[in-house]
Parts: C-alpha cells; structure tokens; sequence
C-alpha cells in the first residue's frame, strides 16, 4: 500500500474516531438537558456536578475541546484533499447519481454545526469561565435552569438553535453511520449498526429541538 493511500486512510480513521467521540458526548450533553424538561431539580443537581467536578472541568472538558478542534480542521484537511484528488470538473456532473447530498456536503453541514458551537459557547461556556473564575462569584447550585431558560426567551435565538440542530441531523445521517465503516466495523452487526446511528441522528437532534422549543413556550 502506497504512503499517499496510507496517509489517507489514517485521515480517515483519525476524522471517525473523534466523531464517534462527540457523538457520545452529544448523548450524555442530551441526557442532562433532557432532565430539564421533567425536573428542574434533577437538572440543577447534574449541572452542578459536571459545572464543578475537577475531573470533568480541568481533564474532560480539555479533551473535548481538543476533540472538537481537531474533529473540524480534519474535516477541511480531509475536503480539501478530496478537491485535489478531483482536478478535472465535469460538467455534466450529477452528484446526486452517486452519492446523497448529506455525503456531499459534509463541509457545510459541518460549518453550520461549528458556527452554533460557537453561538453555544458564547451562551453558555464563556459566561461560565467568566462567572467562576474572573468574577470568582459564590456558586449556586439552583441557578442553571433559569440560566437555561433566559437562553431561549428570544425566538429568534430559539430558532437559530433549531435550525443549527437541523443541520446537525443532517451531519449526522453520513457521519455517524460512516465512522463504523471508517473503523473497519464490517461483519453481520453492520446493518443493524447502520440502522441505530440514522434513527440516533434523527432523534438525538430533534430531542434537542423539542428541549429548546419547551422552555420558549415555558420560561
């Protein structure tokens, strides 16, 4: 096997791994704003615990950081590979006749998911950092769920996190399922392995829509 061919199975490989990273990071950040909408109590508790565990603020929270980075410039180090790998444009090309248009537009589905990163932790993530550790504020353990709550009084921030959740169904659909392949998952569970990572990134997002619409309508 050629070191160009090498290299961009590693690409690969590497892009997969760290999605497959997020996406259980999605899961558990889904598992706790979903609490939110039974028992603002149960969420006041977890919030606390992720908020001020040492182990989750100065280890996890570096690694999925990191994780989020690295996950995204692959990402345009892999597109931009695969532009070069196609010099000659044909002009008749019919995309749509050989791969679905989820596959094809990786990179924009992906620059909308990081633009709503960027607008998540200008909400939540920064204020945070600046609440603990520049104003050093006394903590309150009741207050994340009407921090939560504030966030989506605007419509028009409640439907930019729609939107952004929208288009991270769409990420999803060909990332998630095709990480397992990247990763050389290829035996008598593929099929049902492909099966739960579409219905994940069809339920996973809109779980999140359904969570951003209760507290508009219930702030």
């Amino acid at each position: 096997m050629s070191k160009p061919i090498q290299s961009s199975i590693a690409r690969k490989v590497a892009m997969a791994l760290s999605g497959l990273f997020l996406v259980f990071f999605l899961l558990q950040h889904f598992s706790i704003n979903l609490t939110s909408v039974f028992s603002k109590d149960a969420f006041n508790t977890a919030s606390h615990f992720m908020g001020t565990n040492p182990l989750v603020q100065f280890a996890l929270q570096p690694v999925l950081i990191f994780g989020v980075v690295f996950h995204f410039i692959m990402g345009f180090i892999l597109e931009t590979k695969n532009r070069a790998a196609r010099p000659v444009k044909y002009a008749n090309y019919n995309g749509s006749a050989n791969a679905p248009w989820v596959s094809r537009n990786m990179i924009y589905s992906g620059l909308v998911v990081l633009a709503f990163l960027g607008l998540h932790f200008y909400d939540f993530w920064i204020p945070e950092m600046i609440h603990k550790y520049v104003e050093f504020s006394p903590e309150d353990p009741t207050r994340y769920y009407h921090e939560l709550q504030e966030k989506f009084v605007s419509p028009v921030r409640t439907i930019l996190y729609v939107i952004s959740f929208v288009f991270l169904a769409l990420h999803l659909l060909h990332g998630f399922a095709s990480s397992f392949q990247s990763v050389g998952v290829n035996n008598k569970y593929s099929t049902g392995i492909q099966k739960f990572a579409k219905a994940f990134a069809i339920v996973i997002p809109a779980g999140f829509i359904f969570i951003a619409i209760f507290h508009h309508f219930n702030h």
